[in-house]
């Protein structure tokens, strides 16, 4: 076995149905006087739910939009002000969560973390925020949430295509933990077990939308993929993803669906280990496992193609070059005219092949 170094990073889960009802006495523990309570304009009553439940020191912020646009940052931060708030309290996907972090980053204020998604950014210590058409991420122990509360009854209103968009996410985190530089053999169990969890569990969810089971199922494998995410560090596919969705303005999950099977089969050759992992989790042959998970999308009815989702054929060019200029650890070398052409055949919507 070679050498490695795991380092456990301190946080507090609540997992199960009806969990959301402890809010109050989480922000109790962590001695919340004052709370905002974060969400996307869509999830206005689910926010208002929380502050409910917490009580009368509780108020709703909810202006969080993908891609922590620096501006929206700054606002909030006028509100953290005005209400002195002393605690955050975040619930939906990678939005408000992201908010809440990029105020966290600011204000070192702890946060709470309720995701109703399976992306899965609420166990890492990784922020974003995006300024003039570029996205900045960095790593820093302070905006990890200090507590974090999986309830699966949260996740049964969730729209079919984000069920989907957003499981895919938190795949591709296990798939980039497993030949990160920094992998560990203890991460990659925890990987690989997330990507078996969250596949079995995707179909049954779209047949199924109230089976419960296979929804705490696929937030147990969204659970094991944010934490492979905070603990090891990510590569092509993460760093192709900044770029569209930083840049572009692309849907963030719907950009990690479409470019997952792509870089799978762009690194598939030079991470042996890591795809007889991918492949064991998947129940499938290492052959061609761009194709399968391509496949795999196919069948949930998810898109495929960076076109659908509203990239233009003329800005590939500078995804290509940005995506180059400054490249995240890769096992595979970063060459322009491969990354080009794989970033051509998302656009097509093309099934890779190896």
């Amino acid at each position: 076995m070679k050498n490695f170094i795991y380092e456990v990073q301190p946080s507090r889960v609540l997992f199960g149905t009806r969990m959301l009802q402890q809010i109050k006495e989480e922000c109790t523990l962590l001695n919340f006087t004052k709370v905002l309570v974060i969400s996307t304009p869509g999830h206005i009553e689910l926010a208002q739910k929380v502050t409910n439940l917490i009580g009368d020191n509780a108020f709703v912020h909810a202006k969080a939009v993908q891609h922590v646009p620096n501006n929206s940052v700054e606002k909030a931060i006028e509100v953290l002000k005005q209400l002195n708030i002393d605690g955050l309290v975040a619930i939906g996907g990678g939005s408000p969560i992201g908010l809440a972090k990029a105020l966290a980053l600011h204000t070192s204020l702890p946060i709470i973390a309720i995701p109703t998604t399976y992306a899965g950014s609420e166990m890492t210590p990784i922020w974003g925020i995006t300024e003039n058409g570029v996205k900045t991420t960095g790593n820093n122990t302070i905006v990890k949430p200090k507590t974090v509360i999986y309830d699966p009854e949260l996740t049964v209103t969730l729209p079919a295509d984000v069920t989907v968009t957003s499981g895919m996410n938190a795949i591709a985190h296990c798939i980039e933990a497993l030949y990160a530089e920094n992998a560990n053999p203890i991460i990659s169990t925890l990987a690989e077990d997330g990507i078996r969890k969250l596949v079995r569990s995707l179909p049954i969810i779209l047949d199924n939308p109230a089976d419960l089971n296979a929804r705490a199922d696929a937030q147990y494998g969204c659970w094991l993929a944010s934490t492979a995410l905070a603990s090891v560090g990510m590569a092509l596919h993460h760093k192709l993803c900044h770029t569209l969705g930083g840049t572009f303005n692309l849907p963030h999950a719907a950009t990690h669906t479409v470019i997952l099977p792509h870089v799978v089969t762009y690194n598939q050759k030079f991470a042996p280990d890591a795809m007889k992992a991918i492949a064991s989790a998947w129940n499938t042959a290492e052959e061609n496992l761009g194709g399968v998970i391509f496949d795999f999308i196919l069948s949930l009815q998810a898109p495929i193609s960076l076109k659908k989702i509203g990239m233009y054929q003329q800005d590939l060019a500078k995804a290509t070059e940005l995506t180059t200029k400054n490249p995240y650890y890769n096992p595979r070398p970063i060459k322009k005219e491969a990354i080009a052409e794989l970033l051509n055949n998302a656009y097509e919507g093309k099934r890779p092949s190896n």
